[in-house]
């Protein structure tokens, strides 16, 4: 296994403040060395990858290695937040995580069907949310191969 990368950057779409603060913490108590960054629906993450707005200095919103998305959110969904990541050549190589509490088979083939790289249900304990960012920075950040900065694809 190799060592993680340093300067990862995590991009977690999600509109709940309350979910936002515990991936955060999960975050830091796993000791992932990352530098999380957080939007609060489809639209800001949208402005976040093409950097719109207050997105448009790279030194404030660095291009993400990873985007945790949650699906139900205000505004623009992550499913269609998903669509038009997957579907823009410019964006469609930054691995997206679905980070949802909907167990829903039907959310689960949309995501998949439209680009998602893995579905993750959203553990009810601190403990067990705290694991899941133990496995994502193994999985994503030490044992696979991700595709170069911003001109990945």
């Amino acid at each position: 296994m190799r060592e993680a990368k340093l300067n990862t950057t995590l991009l977690l779409a999600e509109d709940d403040p309350d979910d936002r603060l515990l991936v955060k913490e999960a975050l830091e108590e796993s000791r992932l060395g990352a530098d999380l960054r957080t939007v609060e629906d489809g639209e800001e993450l949208m402005d976040y990858l093409h950097r719109r707005g207050r997105y448009a200095d790279p030194n404030d919103s660095p291009h993400p290695d990873l985007i945790l998305l949650d699906l139900k959110m205000p505004r623009k969904s992550g499913h269609q937040a998903l669509e038009e990541i997957k579907s823009n050549p410019r964006l469609r190589c930054i691995p997206t995580v679905i980070l949802t509490t909907s167990k829903a088979e039907e959310d689960i083939i949309r995501a998949y069907s439209s680009g998602a790289n893995s579905f993750i249900v959203k553990p009810t304990n601190f403990g067990a949310l705290t694991e899941t960012m133990k496995t994502l920075e193994t999985y994503w950040f030490k044992l696979i191969a991700l595709p170069p900065g911003e001109m990945g694809c």
